[in-house]
């Protein structure tokens, strides 16, 4: 098979062969249809602090795919040949990740524990299937599982990127009463255009909507203390963006108005399952743009100079 692979920081991706991994137990081999490219991928390729994460040596990268399952490990139940399925990439137990600890997407076949699959609605393409796996479930557990917004919910959004878009659709679908904010003319009116309730220019500006919860997926320091200020008295203010690792707190408002401020990383597999569900609607309709396989490289190059608007997914002919 030929898979795109990382060999450290400053070195570009290198279009591969290797031999095709074979199922073992409680693993599937999954016939990759369709893989997200993410910016944690383009820090990675730049930044010597990721190297860390990548304790095998040469790995090919890729953590948000979805394909056919093509084989299966002895002790797999509940998954067969033949289903279409999206793999969450980091087992949340053990914190070992597609793309990162073991050969991810970025290829033709790719071997997973079968516990993280989750089988594809019908109705759902493989590319809507490989982009909820990450920006799909990073999305869905920051508003539900962790800020437990539900029908009714003030909900208010901080940036209206890869995530966001797919946060504002989710949330509406789930009858939440929606108000967005970006420093983006663009993505405001985006925000407007699937449907947000209201749309503000700055985060302060939301105050007047009264938001029980607020998810920041911009995460920018200020954008986090801002809404503190914004949210109403015993709202909850979820963190989720790192654009900036470091913010400064007013206390004093996290205190006199008992606001509970939360953290969310990642996804389940009950997130994916709920992400599918979303999709199954027919209501979203993410900015999800291709190309193919053989243009990663080009594609990690784009997202670098901050050329892409939306989520860019490589597919498989």
């Amino acid at each position: 098979m030929r898979g795109w692979q990382f060999s450290g920081t400053n070195k570009p991706l290198e279009l591969i062969e290797k031999e095709d991994p074979k199922a073992i137990p409680g693993h599937v081999v999954i016939d990759v249809k369709a893989a997200g490219l993410c910016h944690s991928d383009v820090a990675a390729l730049q930044d010597p602090g990721w190297m860390p994460l990548f304790p095998n040596g040469p790995v090919i990268m890729g953590h948000e795919f979805a394909g056919v399952v093509i084989e299966v490990g002895e002790g797999v139940e509940g998954i067969k040949v033949g289903d279409r399925v999206g793999a969450n990439p980091m087992d949340r137990a053990t914190k070992i990740t597609a793309g990162y600890n073991y050969d991810g997407g970025y290829a033709e076949k790719v071997r997973v524990p079968a516990h993280q699959c989750v089988i594809i609605p019908d109705s759902v393409s493989f590319v809507e299937g490989a982009a909820s796996t990450d920006a799909g479930i990073t999305a869905y557990r920051a508003l539900f599982s962790i800020g437990q917004a539900k029908e009714g919910t003030k909900l208010g959004i901080i940036g209206i990127g890869g995530l966001g878009q797919f946060a504002l659709q989710m949330a509406l679908i789930k009858g939440c009463e929606v108000y967005a904010t970006d420093v983006s003319p663009e993505a405001r009116k985006l925000a407007e255009e699937l449907g947000a309730n209201k749309v503000y220019d700055t985060v302060l500006d939301m105050k007047e909507a009264e938001c029980d919860v607020i998810v920041d997926f911009a995460g920018f320091g200020q954008t986090t203390s801002d809404a503190l200020e914004a949210v109403k008295v015993q709202g909850t203010v979820v963190i989720v963006g790192m654009g900036k690792l470091e913010s400064n707190i007013n206390t004093y408002l996290m205190i006199t108005k008992e606001i509970k401020l939360l953290g969310s990383n990642g996804g389940s597999v009950e997130d994916l399952k709920g992400v599918y569900d979303c999709f199954a609607t027919g209501k979203m309709n993410p900015n999800l743009i291709t190309i193919p396989f053989e243009e990663i490289d080009k594609g990690i190059e784009k997202l670098k100079n901050h050329e892409v608007k939306g989520r860019l997914v490589a597919v498989f002919e």
